[in-house]
């Protein structure tokens, strides 16, 4: 299996997954997610999810909210797409932009 492969996977998987959850997922009013990164794995089987969360205090009630609907958003991928193996899903948290934060400030420190 070639990267580009992959790549596309991605590309398709990220624009339904978005699709999907914005239409089946009921978060707080107020709680925005963005998906930040699709990793999958080469053999197709596993999917990460990576993805961030506005306000970031939000966290934990969004995983917890993605955890009980992962399910229904996981059903609804399987109706759309027509690929075996089907990747099974997993999300995680961004923390780029809160490690990026901790450099910057380390660095004006430095300087």
């Amino acid at each position: 299996m070639s990267v580009p492969r992959i790549i596309k996977v991605n590309e398709l998987l990220r624009k339904l997954l978005g699709e999907t959850m914005e239409r089946e997922l009921s978060l707080k009013k107020g709680v925005f997610i963005t998906i930040a990164k699709i990793d999958t794995s080469r053999d197709l089987r596993y999917t990460r999810m990576f993805i961030s969360v506005f306000p970031e205090q939000e966290s934990h009630y969004v995983t917890e909210t993605l955890k009980k609907e992962l399910p229904k958003i996981q059903k609804e991928l399987y109706t759309k797409l027509h690929m075996k193996p089907m990747p099974k899903l997993s999300f995680k948290i961004d923390t780029t932009a809160q490690e990026a934060d901790v450099v910057e400030k380390l660095l004006k420190e430095i300087f």
